[in-house]
């Protein structure tokens, strides 16, 4: 594959985001805190936000070269 491992990686979480789960998954402290740290910049207004549809957009972009 042509995609950097990062555009790799966001791919294949979202794959996985697909799939039916049947429990909860336990998160790290670790995740935890970084989920919190992107929502508080988030709600500041710090972070770019760039539309789902773009970004797969950008990603098929990729791929057909």
């Amino acid at each position: 594959m042509k995609l950097p491992t990062p555009s790799r990686a966001f791919v294949a979480e979202k794959l996985l985001e697909t799939l039916d789960y049947e429990e909860d998954v336990e998160l790290s402290e670790e995740w935890l805190a970084e989920i919190r740290r992107r929502v508080v910049t988030i709600e500041a207004g710090q972070a770019q936000m760039i539309p789902a549809e773009k970004v797969f957009a950008a990603i098929q972009g990729r791929l057909r070269t």
